[in-house]
């Protein structure tokens, strides 16, 4: 459910935690570079260069404006109301969010340069500091460049598009090779072996600590936070581990054989091994909600759920390591929201399938703390081993578990 505006073909380089102020960027000097940092990339992967990869400034407010022009366009409203509308509903940012305003905000601070895919051509924002900071956002954005020549980014992103949970997997892909690359290409240019030192890939992808240098990030939702860093932090785990796997082939091989689930990303060892996880069957909401219900509905949003949703949600209403051991074993979910026809409210049904049953008994109880959690109305009006029904203040809901699944539906009237 990793929010995703479709029109932002944007792979990014963020910036880094802050350092001392430095002067701005000397345009001629830093992309003069250019040739140098590609051949270098290319000895490190084995891809080859196909052509040279067009790179220009670009004012931090025209890019700003850029995102505004996307977040903004009738096109990309009902996508941007619909996921907004899913993030409150599971209680993933509170009732007063606007996405728009956040998605721009954020990765208005948070962008170094962006590579577009669409365009094939890289951009670096002119208030990038110069030095190691700018050095770092063009090769990184050199290496979205170089894999887009052997897999088209924007290709290998539609295989996956249905499956929101499989297009995180596959973003994780796509930042955590481009930031493995240029730590690999800051490790070669001090005379070391090209690639991360053995042991540092965790000291790399610590959580960044919140700094009033970069008070939208700091002050952003858990979900949104992670969203971003995600990609990058996790992915460059991803990458790491399938490298010291495979070697050089790993590079190829995260394309050629995406990988199918945030599940995979976060248990690399899974993919490397090919265990992929049992295919499941999707949940029928009509037998949620009962097929004379939901004629009174039309549909907004339908998408799958990933570890990473799971880990994100848990973790932020009963806490870390517990949220994150009941998410490991989760096996496949989705959701629907809807909205009725007639008095415009929204309503919730999701379904999970878990590794056991207890697994499920884990998340059934788990998700009834998410749900006294994320409220401040929570009343339980019935309750048994295998059902909860109560009123929390989206409306009426009901938490069913059968088996190895645990099934929900909130907002009903």
């Amino acid at each position: 459910m990793t929010p995703r505006l479709a029109a932002l073909v944007l792979l990014l380089a963020l910036l880094p935690a802050p350092g001392p102020a430095q002067t701005p960027i000397k345009t001629e000097a830093l992309f003069a570079q250019v040739n140098e940092f590609t051949k270098t990339l290319s000895d490190i992967t084995g891809w080859p260069v196909r052509r040279r990869v067009p790179a220009e400034m670009i004012s931090k407010a025209k890019f700003q404006s850029y995102l505004q022009a996307n977040t903004r366009s009738k096109a990309n409203q009902k996508e941007i109301h619909a996921e907004e509308t899913a993030l409150k509903m599971f209680g993933l940012v509170p009732p007063d969010f606007n996405l728009a305003r956040e998605t721009e905000d954020l990765l208005g601070e948070q962008a170094a340069a962006y590579y577009d895919y669409k365009k094939k051509r890289l951009y670096v924002l002119d208030s990038t500091p110069e030095g190691d900071e700018a050095r770092m956002a063009l090769v990184h954005e050199l290496a979205h460049a170089l894999a887009d020549q052997q897999h088209p980014l924007g290709k290998y992103l539609d295989q996956a598009s249905i499956d929101s949970d499989a297009s995180t997997a596959r973003e994780a892909v796509m930042e955590g090779q481009a930031t493995w690359l240029t730590w690999a290409y800051e490790a070669k240019r001090a005379g070391l072996k090209a690639e991360v030192p053995a042991g540092r890939i965790n000291q790399l992808t610590q959580p960044q600590e919140a700094s009033p240098e970069f008070p939208v990030l700091s002050s952003a939702p858990l979900y949104m936070r992670e969203s971003l860093l995600f990609p990058y932090n996790a992915g460059a785990r991803f990458q790491d581990a399938v490298y010291r796997a495979m070697g050089k082939d790993a590079f190829e091989s995260v394309f050629a054989r995406g990988p199918k689930s945030t599940h995979q990303i976060l248990h690399p060892a899974e993919y490397v091994e090919r265990k992929d996880m049992p295919a499941v069957t999707a949940a029928s909401y009509e037998m949620l909600l009962g097929k004379r219900e939901e004629r009174q509905f039309h549909g907004l949003i339908e998408s799958t759920l990933g570890e990473f949703d799971y880990d994100v949600l848990l973790r932020q209403y009963i806490g870390g390591a517990d949220g994150a051991l009941v998410a490991s074993h989760l096996r496949g979910s989705g959701f629907r929201l809807y909205e009725n026809k007639k008095e415009k409210y929204s309503l919730l049904a999701h379904w999970s399938e878990w590794e056991t049953p207890a697994a499920a008994r884990a998340y059934f109880v788990a998700y009834q703390r998410v749900m006294k959690g994320k409220w401040k109305l929570y009343t339980v009006t019935s309750s048994t081993e295998e059902e909860i029904r109560g009123q929390g203040d989206s409306g009426k809901f009901l938490l069913r578990i059968a088996g190895t699944g645990v099934q929900c539906v909130e907002g009903m009237r």
